[in-house]
């Protein structure tokens, strides 16, 4: 029962699943649309309507009755069959990719644009949607003035000449493309009888053909080449006999524009009942009978007439003449004289031979205009439908006017009218030998890219790909895309040329705008197969030191929170290595999760908008060292793990609690434990401006409220003057809205002035001082220990970005007062060996001497409140308050890492007196042996350090070599 349902309502409305499936939701005007569809009245064809006698009326063309007779006379029988045969090979090819593409997912309007756009994403859809709906536009003006020029070959025949031919053929084409609009405009289903109506006429012609073979042919046709079936003349006929200038492909060019036409019914996949079953039955039935007409033709008339005729009756042969193996000469008739002088019968000099030939000769001409009649009608109805459908993805902004659609059809009449227009225009030109191989390379070019987009989403592996339609081979499909290239170029080398030009242009720009969509294409999943290959195969290679790059873990919780710590990482990064923000949700698990996936995909959609390539990643954990740990041991894939914690200074942690800081040392030495290098930033206003983005979200929610209560002031005071009597009733109502206004308002200013106060506009500043170009300057290195390079490698990295560009390197090492000269050259000639480019080198002597008095004082100052002064107190006073208060600083501890202090110390006196004016400071990492340094002494360590200096990072290696000599 539910299989009987299903297939009586997907023809109408697919079920969500099928949209889903194919990566479609229906949001905003699409639902609308689709309810539209639902509602009584709306026309939609089936397969044979909709498809089958679209496709085989544009596929049939003038071709059939006026060239596909030269052609067999200069290929011949056999050459000429390879060449339909050749085209139906590539256009049944197309049908079978079409096919493919059209049943994996409900198809909406759009045709080819629909079917590319979807599989291979927005860029290649976008670029061949604008110049296939432009070819079908022009296609429109090609097909009428060829019936124009039908049209007025009668009139000079019947001496009725309205101006002259070329003013003549424009007058008709107007005309007619006037009666063609009028017919589209009322409704696609006046268009669908119309199209009926032709395809008979149609019919009718061809069967007059065959039957015209049958009917004995008198002496007036027998001297203009007819002799109805004789296998002299097939023998004749089967070889070619290329004239000056003409070859296979020239022949071949010619031909081809008469097979295109395979996307008709494609074209308005939005107007059939079930376009799945619709496009590949209708389009490959249509693609199979007009190739067996072609053929049927093409022997028909290769086996009845000979190439070359005289048309005088009075050519008989001479008793005793040699023939010499002419078929004509065989039957009667002296044809010699056409080897000297030109003929005006033949199948190689007379265009109407089909007329001839026929039963009934004003039924060919009934078929000329049927044939061009409807390809024009299939053209003027295609082009709008494509366009409408790209207009209405939004992918070139300045088109969505024309996306309106009208009526319970949505027919796109501002689409119907540009057509119109764009079809006048060529028309007026009345030129078209220069424009119309364009058009053939356009359409080939659509026939290219649905080729290529069958095989992308079968090479693509992608699970999504599961086309209901199965008779089709990936290679075959690329097979067919190359085929359509080559044929390109076959039929016009600088048409296909322009053609490409035009569609790279086209696809730049659109790659350049990024228009919001997500379609789930091929490319997608190819991406996706690429990374996944590229990240297993560097599985199976060893690191190796020359490609050691930083690859980062930053903890800047949500990412816009801490830009600045953020932006310094991302400079020694960008396009070199990997560099994930991570964020650690700490709290019930439910409520953290919850949080946690709910702001994924905003934050990582804040890096892509705010073009910083990194990554973001979130965790929920009972604590946050607990959090940074599963961050630190799970982050990364494969060889792409990250080698260095990126962390900002605690700057508050005097004052924030004991947990907080024992977590933020514990992080530092769980980063060693598992041999990951470590980054300290600091700058002097902090990271933070969480405080900041809560006022601007405020601010912006009050101003939203302000103009809407604006708004709705302002459309009652307009009901109120135009509501009479009854806007007097509701005065009351009026007054008092508007009584609270001045209120709101109020509040709103003092909200304002409120907060003006509370902005940090120093914070601000500070943190997007690493977005900004840096002023020329210096990089300061202070590398005091081997940490395996990581010390020099950042900030090289950072001089080789535009923004550090103008900052030059200064490395600042330890040595011996006496050998300063012959350390800085040796540390020169280490740089070098490295490669490392440098302003200038110092040798510190007096690193390891005392501070001065002051400075360490204020460092005793600062620890005082952690010390615990046992050695003041009591023995058994000593042991409780160590119980009570594990965490102080005992006077043991102190004394024992003296020396240690004294460092520190000294170095922010060296750091102040050397690089008080550089842009940065690159520092190595002073590190505190686990269990018997305590925390907070450390902290105080990175405190004096760092203290009122420039932004300083302090790097520690994880002592692996990141440096080395050899190429």
């Amino acid at each position: 029962v539910f299989a009987v349902y299903k297939m009586q309502n997907v023809a109408v409305t697919p079920s969500s699943a099928d949209r889903v499936a194919n990566g479609d939701g229906i949001p905003g005007d699409e639902q609308a649309e689709n309810k539209e569809d639902d509602q009584a009245g709306v026309v939609k064809f089936g397969w044979v309507k909709g498809v089958l006698v679209r496709c085989m009326l544009n596929i049939w063309g003038v071709m059939l009755f006026i060239r596909l007779s030269w052609i067999v006379g200069e290929a011949g029988i056999g050459l000429g069959v390879l060449i339909i045969l050749l085209s139906t090979m590539v256009t049944s090819i197309t049908g079978l990719s079409t096919s493919a593409i059209a049943t994996n997912g409900f198809v909406r309007g759009g045709g080819a644009y629909y079917l590319i756009s979807r599989s291979l994403g927005p860029e290649f859809g976008g670029s061949i949607g604008l110049i296939f709906a432009f070819a079908n536009a022009v296609a429109v003006a090609m097909y009428v003035v060829g019936f124009a020029e039908t049209v007025v070959d009668l009139l000079k025949e019947s001496d009725s000449m309205m101006v002259d031919p070329t003013n003549d053929i424009r007058i008709i084409g107007s005309i007619t493309v006037v009666i063609l609009l009028g017919i589209s405009v009322a409704g696609m289903e006046w268009e669908a009888k119309a199209q009926v109506i032709l395809l008979v006429i149609l019919l009718i012609a061809i069967a007059n053909f065959f039957i015209g073979t049958v009917i004995p042919s008198n002496n007036e046709k027998k001297s203009r080449g007819f002799f109805n079936y004789q296998a002299s003349i097939f023998a004749e006929n089967f070889g070619p006999r290329f004239t000056k200038g003409e070859g296979f492909f020239s022949v071949f060019a010619i031909f081809f524009p008469a097979a295109t036409g395979i996307l008709a019914g494609a074209n308005i996949s939005g107007d059939l009942e079930d376009p799945q079953d619709a496009i590949p039955r209708g389009t490959m039935l249509a693609i199979f009978i007009t190739t067996v007409a072609y053929l049927a033709v093409a022997i028909c008339v290769g086996a009845c007439v000979v190439r070359d005729a005289t048309g005088n009756m009075n050519d008989t042969i001479i008793s005793g003449m040699n023939c010499n193996g002419s078929a004509a000469c065989g039957l009667g008739y002296d044809f010699s004289r056409c080897r000297h002088e030109p003929c005006q019968y033949g199948l190689m000099n007379n265009f109407q031979v089909m007329s001839m030939v026929s039963g009934f000769g004003p039924l060919i001409t009934a078929g000329i205009f049927s044939a061009t009649l409807s390809s024009a009608l299939a053209s003027l109805v295609s082009a709008p439908k494509v366009f409408q459908a790209l207009c209405k993805d939004n992918i070139y902004k300045a088109l969505q006017f024309f996306a309106k659609g009208y009526g319970k059809n949505n027919e796109p009449l501002r689409g119907y009218i540009l057509t119109f227009l764009i079809a006048m225009a060529f028309i007026l030109i009345a030129e078209l030998n220069t424009i119309a191989p364009i058009i053939s390379n356009f359409f080939l070019a659509s026939y290219a890219l649905i080729n290529f987009s069958c095989f992308h989403a079968s090479y693509a592996k992608s699970p999504g790909w599961r086309p209901a339609y199965g008779i089709y081979n990936m290679w075959v499909s690329l097979f067919g895309a190359v085929l359509c290239c080559a044929v390109m170029f076959v039929i016009n080398w600088w048409a296909a040329v322009i053609t490409y030009v035009i569609e790279f242009f086209l696809y730049v720009y659109v790659t350049y705008k990024k228009p919001d969509v997500n379609w789930g294409s091929s490319t997608q999943a190819l991406s996706y197969v690429s990374a996944l290959d590229n990240a297993l195969e560097l599985t199976t290679v060893e690191d190796h030191v020359k490609n050691f790059r930083p690859q980062c873990i930053v903890l800047t919780g949500g990412p816009m929170t801490r830009p600045a710590l953020l932006d310094i990482t991302h400079a020694f990064t960008k396009n070199s290595g990997l560099c994930i923000c991570c964020e650690v949700f700490v709290g019930p698990r439910k409520l953290c999760v919850k949080e946690m996936n709910g702001g994924m995909a905003k934050k990582q959609a804040w890096l892509i908008k705010n073009k910083i390539k990194a990554f973001y990643a979130a965790v929920a954990a009972d604590c946050f060292r607990d959090g940074v740990r599963s961050l630190l041991q799970a982050s990364g894939l494969g060889r792409m793990k990250p080698n260095t914690l990126v962390i900002g200074y605690k700057k508050n942690w005097r004052k924030a609690p004991l947990t907080e800081i024992e977590n933020y040392v514990g992080i530092i030495h769980d980063a060693f434990d598992f041999e990951i290098g470590v980054v300290i930033v600091r700058i002097s206003q902090g990271f933070d401006i969480s405080q900041v983005l809560q006022v601007q979200e405020e601010l912006e929610r009050l101003e939203q409220e302000r103009l809407a209560l604006e708004a709705t002031i302002k459309d009652n005071e307009c009901e109120e003057e135009s509501g009479g009597i009854r806007g007097l009733f509701k005065k009351a109502g009026k007054l008092n809205i508007t009584k609270t206004t001045p209120k709101k308002d109020g509040s709103i200013n003092t909200i304002q002035s409120m907060h003006v106060g509370e902005f940090n506009q120093k914070l601000v500043e500070a943190s997007t001082q690493f977005k900004k170009k840096q002023e020329k300057g210096t990089i300061d290195v202070w590398w005091l220990f081997d940490d395996g390079g990581l010390t020099l490698l950042i900030p090289y990295i950072l001089t080789l970005r535009k923004k550090w560009k103008d900052c030059k390197l200064r490395i600042y090492v330890g040595g011996k007062i006496n050998r300063i000269e012959e350390e800085k050259i040796a540390m020169a000639s280490l740089l070098s060996k490295f490669r490392i480019k440098f302003a200038d080198i110092h040798i510190i002597g007096d690193i390891n001497i005392k501070p001065n008095k002051e400075s360490w004082k204020v460092f005793e100052e600062m620890i005082e409140p952690y010390r615990l002064h046992e050695s003041c107190k009591d023995l058994t006073t000593a042991e409780k308050l160590k119980r009570e208060t594990p965490w102080k600083i005992t006077d043991a501890e102190l004394e024992a890492v003296k020396e240690k202090s004294y460092r520190q110390v000294r170095l922010n006196e060296l750091l102040q007196e050397h690089s008080r004016a550089a842009n940065l400071i690159v520092l190595s990492l002073p590190v505190a042996r686990k269990g018997s340094i305590s925390d907070l002494l450390y902290m105080a360590w990175l405190e004096i350090l760092t203290k009122n200096l420039p932004p300083v990072l302090l790097v520690r290696g994880n002592h692996k070599n990141v440096l080395t000599f050899y190429s």
